[in-house]
């Protein structure tokens, strides 16, 4: 099993920043083959894909709603998943998630990914 730990949540003003970590840690010999993705919810609505990391040549993606404000990356050796989020805008807000799955593919449908963390909360102020 796979264990992830998000981290780095917060309250920020509108058009401020934050970093979410994602820690993993267990059986992760294998991690740095899994794809990595963060999904958030917000109250009321269902979860939706932001970002992903695949292992195989690093290709990333964005759902359009975030593309170009925020950012996804990697470090297999600490193994650890960041999503650094600029020009926050209240409707960030959200609990954020850190998923794993094991495939080379970024997948956007939360029921594709196998692990999962116990989310970070996001809360940008108008």
């Amino acid at each position: 099993q796979v264990q992830l730990t998000e981290s780095g949540g917060g309250l920020v003003q509108a058009g401020g920043s934050l970093t979410l970590s994602c820690a993993a840690s267990g059986r992760t010999s294998g991690i740095s083959g899994y794809t990595m993705g963060w999904f958030r919810q917000a109250p009321g609505k269902e979860r939706e894909f932001v970002a992903g990391h695949s292992w195989s040549g690093g290709g990333t993606r964005y759902a359009d709603s975030v593309k170009g404000r925020f950012t996804i990356s990697r470090d297999n050796a600490k193994k650890m998943v960041y999503l650094q989020m600029n020009s926050l805008i209240p409707e960030d807000t959200a609990v954020y998630y850190c998923a794993a799955r094991s495939s080379s593919r970024i997948a956007t449908g939360g029921y594709e990914y196998n692990y999962w963390g116990q989310g970070t909360q996001v809360t940008v102020s108008s």
